[in-house]
């Protein structure tokens, strides 16, 4: 068992100091009415209120059922009613311990850590994660971004990392650090692929600090559209390190682009009604059917185009109009997707597969900033990881199949290697081993 603990250890040894571990509230933009939790790797002990053993070392083929009763959760484990609780714990045997999380009409996810079950003021199930950092980062750079090359999750673990120290308190008044949705960061289920885990070790230790050594604010978006966006044009704050930048990464991708049309009257309609603009005024008019923006504005006669963004629904607010006064409607061309400041994420990825480096592309959209490194974080356990991981993946590129490396299956070839590794054997993917191979009590 000690050397599934030191392999396991990972996640915990290289999560920084003063968050070890956080608490994510899960589904919290979901009423969950029911949960069915089944077990994927690993066992949990089941804990009601604060210290009352519900039942020990629940895992394998066991399904708990979870529902509201009043202001309690009412347990069932296989059909059996195990009575309710104020407070339901999940509580993991090991570090490798994996949940499948099912509530009744919302997709299946699995999570990492322990499940922590209460009943919220609306009568719902209110589910908190309790995780280690990286493995929340990780889940984070999965549920955030897209993409084959490493270096797309790092640089997308460190603006992640950095929000998430800036921001660990962001929901302390409810009892818990982060959100699962992008109110905080998107954290949708466990990292499932070993390339995303990669990258996000690639960047362990690493925070985006400003001239003072402070964490900066690392907003980020999906596609610029060719020029990001000043941090006053969409918030209230000038902040140094959100200035707008040239950013032609960003062009002939998915969200580069984008057209919606708008009836003219319900386009003059609505700044004429909503704004009090006289629409009547030629002037007034003309630009309202004719604005254009070959370099970001942050206006159009005098409205925030924040504002007409929210309004229209718009994807973004880089959008130039064009008239067609014989159909009596306005087109509105547009480039990018989201508020356009900070980082672009398919600039990023266009500029990855241009070879160009994870710190230059950082330094790129956040205009002064530099990448602190924090020394006190293990470098043998990340190194031996970062070497173990990468294996994975270059096996995966020779196999003979179209499948790679998911969920818990990488996780798995990790401790293998390692477990041949400590017992100076050489490990042969080609073996057809049993589980009775492995040293591991699982």
């Amino acid at each position: 068992m000690k050397h599934l603990f030191a392999i396991l250890c990972l996640l915990l040894l290289i999560g920084p100091l003063h968050a070890d571990r956080v608490k994510v509230r899960l589904f919290s933009n979901n009423s969950v009415d029911l949960i069915n939790i089944s077990f994927d790797l690993g066992s949990y002990d089941l804990i009601g209120n604060e210290s009352e053993i519900i039942s020990a070392k629940v895992g394998g083929d066991k399904s708990v059922e979870l529902t509201p009763k009043g202001n309690q959760v009412h347990v069932s484990i296989d059909g059996y009613d195990y009575g309710s609780f104020a407070k339901v714990t999940f509580s993991a045997n090991d570090t490798a311990c994996i949940l499948c999380l099912n509530p009744r009409n919302i997709k299946q996810r699995t999570y990492e850590g322990n499940l922590i079950v209460t009943v919220g003021k609306n009568g719902k199930l209110f589910l908190i994660n309790d995780v280690e950092f990286e493995t929340y980062l990780g889940g984070v750079v999965q549920s955030e971004i897209y993409g084959s090359q490493s270096d797309i999750f790092r640089v997308q673990a460190i603006i992640s990392r950095t929000w998430a120290m800036k921001n660990i308190h962001k929901h302390k008044a409810e009892g818990y650090n982060f959100c699962d949705q992008v109110h905080c960061q998107a954290y949708l289920n466990r990292c499932v692929r070993p390339d995303i885990m990669l990258g996000t070790m690639q960047s362990s230790g690493m925070t985006i600090v400003d001239a003072d050594g402070k964490l900066i604010d690392t907003p980020f978006h999906s596609n610029s559209g060719g020029q990001t966006a000043n941090s006053e044009d969409v918030w209230r704050a000038a902040l140094p390190y959100l200035r707008s930048v040239p950013d032609t990464f960003s062009y002939h991708m998915r969200q580069s682009e984008w057209v919606k049309i708008i009836p003219e009257e319900k386009w003059l309609g609505y700044f004429s009604s909503k704004h009090k603009l006289n629409t009547e005024n030629d002037s007034i008019r003309q630009e309202l059917l004719n604005f254009s923006q070959s370099q970001r504005k942050s206006r159009l006669c005098d409205v925030p185009l924040t504002r007409i963004r929210t309004d229209f629904q718009l994807k973004s607010t880089f959008f130039s109009v064009l008239h067609d006064s014989a159909a009596h409607r306005i087109t509105l061309s547009g480039h990018g997707f989201g508020h356009g400041v900070g980082l672009s994420q398919e600039g990023t990825i266009r500029m990855v597969s241009l070879g160009i480096s994870y710190d230059s592309i950082i330094h790129h959209y956040y205009t002064g900033s530099r990448i602190a490194y924090d020394e006190t974080h293990p470098h043998t356990y990340v190194e031996n990881y970062l070497k173990q991981i990468a294996q994975i993946i270059e096996e995966d590129k020779h196999a003979n199949t179209q499948t790679v490396s998911k969920k818990d299956d990488w996780l798995g070839r990790l401790f293998r290697i390692r477990d041949r590794e400590e017992r100076e054997e050489v490990y042969n993917p080609n073996d057809n081993e049993l589980d009775s191979d492995w040293k591991y009590d699982w």
